[in-house]
């Protein structure tokens, strides 16, 4: 079996390292996300539908903006320290002192972008002052990819999750002072300040620092293979906030803020089943990719495709068919819109979910100038159907665009991706049935909502389970694979008390 095989190039100290990391960096995240979402929920509360909509305007400025400073250099930093970890104050240096004046020209950019955009003189401001925080965000996160290339997520995820205790508690302060958004920005700012010196001095710490003079040769090689990284990330990012930016441009700040009350769930949405996941596994992937030509790499993206699915389809039928039954009592009446919202835009973290895992596989791989070219596609796409739907649905249209715009981006890297040990075509039978299971969830979820949205929920999930058994969705060398997970986890010795399988375990 290809399990067999394969697996067995994974050392035991490999896996029980990834299994760490897998599980620091999704605690990090749960408590992050948790606290950031409470946070969300108080503050759209606070400001009403208009006022969150310039909030959400002005925070797409950012997230296209945050591009420009990290100019795609994160990931390649990881790669090669991960492999060269001699080099790592090198690196540091490097980005250091390109990371720093990219974000002084990303601050000027994104305040030029939003006066020649003709958008309102509130979020003009706002921007002004948000958009320090990605001077001050670059410091820390150069810091941070250094040490996750040394596979210190404990520490950093510890980090994390002190930053937004920190930003929710200063950004609330702000906020209960009286000094509205003004106060929720300088809240934002002084936590980020406080999270770049955390993270420095743990670089310190573990002596690690930037090594002087300046390298040119690590630093070329971080432009060139950035820049595509870079534009791919900018267009990606581009097009998840161009819905936010026109919608609140062409039609108005109160469907902007419906329109970003469900990004928020959203984004916590594909956070938490996807980023952390292919963050921990990225330095583990690029080892095995080697020279290209061990099958392990092929194997471990199509396992992650094929989880990220299975794991993801329920949470998005759930928030599909009970969208107005989730968001209204979390953030309102005055919210009611943001259900039809959520209800097709939470098919697009589906989507991008799976695409994310074949972008990360193109990275390790260096072809991410391929994935440049299909994220320019997606743009482009995007804002064409965004300019001819906003008019006819209204906020509906801009989730719809995203949907479809990601839908093409998906069809076209899975055309590109190819590697030894991938094979789309073994996993079609199981995503047919995958699909099947789904339909027949949602049917039964549709049918009891009327009755119980409680009984609804609980009795999709349980369908749900049962299914994936009974139409063996699982194939046997999923099962090995989640065992030896398993078996590489703490306390695994209780867990595999009662569960048995007859795989042979090399740690």
């Amino acid at each position: 079996m290809m399990t067999e095989t394969m697996s067995t190039t994974i050392t035991g100290a490999e896996a029980r390292r990834a299994a760490r990391n897998a599980g620091a960096i999704a605690a990090a995240s749960i408590l992050s996300r948790g606290l950031q979402f409470g946070w969300q929920l108080l503050l759209a509360s606070a400001l009403g539908p208009a006022l969150y909509g310039v909030y959400g305007a002005v925070a797409a400025f950012i997230m296209v903006g945050s591009a420009i400073p990290n100019f795609g250099m994160g990931p390649i930093v990881v790669r090669d320290v991960a492999r060269y970890p001699d080099k790592a104050g090198r690196y540091l240096t490097a980005t250091l002192f390109m990371q720093t004046i990219l974000a002084l020209l990303a601050y000027v950019g994104l305040n030029a972008a939003a006066g020649l955009g003709g958008y309102s003189e509130t979020v003009r401001a706002f921007v002004a002052i948000a958009s320090i925080s990605l001077i001050v965000d670059i410091l820390g996160s150069m810091g941070n990819d250094i040490l996750l290339a040394q596979e210190r997520m404990l520490a950093s995820s510890a980090v994390s999750v002190g930053y937004v205790v920190l930003l929710v508690a200063l950004a609330g302060l702000g906020l209960a002072t009286g000094y509205g958004l003004f106060g929720v920005y300088v809240g934002t700012i002084i936590a980020g300040v406080c999270r770049s010196a955390a993270l420095w001095a743990l670089l310190l710490r573990g002596g690690t620092r930037p090594v002087w003079p300046f390298d040119r040769s690590i630093a070329w090689p971080l432009l060139v293979n950035g820049a595509p990284l870079a534009l791919a990330a900018f267009l990606s990012l581009a097009y998840q906030q161009a819905d936010k930016l026109l919608t609140n441009r062409l039609i108005g700040d109160a469907e902007t803020g419906y329109l970003s009350v469900a990004f928020v769930l959203i984004f916590g949405v594909v956070e938490l089943l996807n980023t952390t996941i292919l963050l921990a596994t990225f330095p583990l992937m690029s080892r095995a990719y080697g020279d290209g030509r061990n099958p392990l790499f092929g194997f471990m993206v199509e396992k992650l495709s094929f989880f990220t699915l299975l794991v993801s389809l329920p949470i998005c039928l759930l928030l599909s068919v009970f969208a107005a039954e989730i968001t209204v009592p979390l953030f309102g009446e005055d919210f009611r819109p943001t259900a039809d919202v959520l209800r097709i835009l939470i098919w697009y973290a589906l989507v991008t979910m799976f695409a994310n895992v074949m972008a990360q596989g193109l990275t390790v791989q260096n072809r991410q100038r391929r994935t440049l070219l299909i994220r320019a596609a997606g743009l482009v796409v995007n804002v064409v159907l965004l300019l001819a739907l906003l008019p006819v649905l209204g906020v509906r249209g801009a989730a719809v665009a995203s949907v479809g715009a990601e839908l093409l981006v998906l069809a076209l890297l899975l055309a590109t991706f190819h590697a030894d040990g991938w094979d789309v075509r073994r996993l079609l039978p199981r995503l047919l049935r995958l699909a099947a299971l789904g339909t027949g969830v949602a049917l039964v979820m549709l049918a009891l909502r009327g009755l119980s949205p409680i009984v609804g929920m609980v009795t999709g999930v349980a369908l749900y389970g049962a299914g994936a058994l009974a139409l063996n969705i699982l194939a046997p060398d999923d099962w090995d694979l989640l065992y030896r997970l398993v078996a590489a986890m703490p306390g695994s010795a209780l867990i595999r008390r009662y569960w048995r399988r007859e795989v042979k375990l090399n740690w």
